[in-house]
């Protein structure tokens, strides 16, 4: 049995605690910690956690701790792992790594050198509907892979800092843009080196600094684009959508606002219906068992197992220092209004990986560019002459 740190008590701590002390789990949190202290005590009492502090220092030092687990404010990320370093725990922590990349890669290099077991909370990449769709695109389902779209929208995040530019790191883009960063990596191959990014920012609605609506395309060596759309502005509860498109074929999920879940209600009971739901009213749209949907019990089993395992989570800090490195890359776009590098100082996945276009041989003097049934039964052919370049069409009578 591990015995766990939790830092942090709000949404993302409730939510890990559900999960961590869920399905009669063995690993067990032993000591929670939030300020102030009162909001520690009511949380180990809700959950049955037998110590409780304001002191990240004592929670992370308790002699009896193997794993950290940070679901702090972006700000405090930094300053709780290196403590976490310098007591040798092993850590786990909280999307987005870092304010920016450089902080990222310090903090990689922080928990490389002390040689600690590090897992990158995504919980996105672990939904059941993800991880399918990913086990079908590794297994060649979608052929080569064009390009991905991942959108969450919503009214906005619960807790005050996140509205605070210079405690977040950012708006929207941070806030969300990690998640959808990292699941277009997860489907494109996060050995393809992303290289530029073109990203569109801004104020739209809010009374904030920070954006609270982005758009970002993302460059890969192989010529994949993953498309990025967040909003802090949309009405309506959660938009939580992913596509990945390939040369064989196309995958769509809805983890959110369709699930075939739907409800009509007056509104008289004042229920809980979902994350970020706007009204308890009307048509709604609850989610079964939205832990497991957002992906937090399958994300905390890979982290646990690979710990006891002593191998590698599917997350790791190393990933988070990267999607860093992208939104870095985003904010840049977003002032320039141009094509921007992506700069990673630490690559280690491939290198030279071809973008260039598959030719498929149709005869010995044709490609292929489309085959397509027509409304009468015949079969139509676009095919392009090797020799000379030009396009044709042929029809294959029935």
């Amino acid at each position: 049995m591990n015995k766990i740190a939790l830092l942090g008590t709000g949404l993302i701590g409730t939510f890990y605690t559900m999960s961590l002390l869920g399905q009669r789990r063995k690993d067990k949190i032993h000591v929670v910690c939030s300020v102030p202290e009162d909001s520690a005590r009511e949380f180990a009492q809700k959950w049955n956690i037998p110590k409780y502090t304001s002191s990240m220092k004592e929670a992370i030092e308790d002699p009896e701790i193997d794993i950290v687990v940070v679901g702090l404010p972006n700000f405090l990320h930094k300053e709780a792992i290196l403590m976490a370093c310098k007591a040798k725990k092993s850590i786990l922590c909280t999307k987005p790594l870092a304010l920016n990349a450089s902080e990222a890669k310090e903090i990689l290099d922080a928990v490389e050198d002390a040689g600690l077991f590090n897992g990158y909370l995504e919980d996105l990449v672990y939904t059941p509907k993800t991880l399918k769709a990913i086990e079908l695109v590794n297994g060649g389902a979608l052929g080569r892979i064009l390009w991905t779209r991942s959108r969450e929208a919503h009214p906005g995040p619960h807790s005050a800092w996140f509205w605070d530019k210079k405690l977040s790191g950012g708006g929207a883009l941070v806030d969300m843009g990690c998640h959808c960063i990292e699941i277009g990596r997860n489907f494109v191959g996060k050995d393809i080196k992303p290289v530029e990014v073109m990203c569109w920012a801004e104020t739209q609605v809010k009374p904030i600094e920070a954006e609270d609506h982005a758009i970002a395309l993302i460059k890969y060596e192989s010529g994949a684009i993953s498309q990025v759309e967040v909003s802090w502005n949309f009405r309506g509860g959660m938009d939580l959508r992913d596509e990945v498109s390939g040369t064989e074929g196309t995958i769509r999920l809805d983890h959110w606002l369709r699930t075939g879940f739907e409800v009509f209600t007056t509104g008289k009971t004042d229920n809980y219906v979902a994350e970020k739901a706007e009204s308890d009213n009307g048509w709604l749209f609850p989610v079964g068992d939205e832990v497991h949907s957002l992906g937090y019990p399958d994300m905390f089993t890979d982290m646990l197992d690979s710990f006891d395992q002593g191998k590698k989570p599917r997350e790791t800090f190393y990933d988070g220092y990267v999607v860093n490195a992208i939104m870095d890359a985003c904010y840049k776009s977003a002032e320039t209004r141009k094509w921007e590098p992506v700069e990673l100082s630490d690559w280690r996945g491939k290198e030279g990986v071809s973008a260039n276009v598959d030719l498929i041989d149709f005869d010995d003097l044709h490609f292929l560019i489309k085959r397509e049934k027509m409304p009468d039964g015949n079969t139509k052919l676009m095919l392009k002459e090797k020799s000379t370049g030009k396009i044709i069409q042929k029809i294959i009578t029935l």
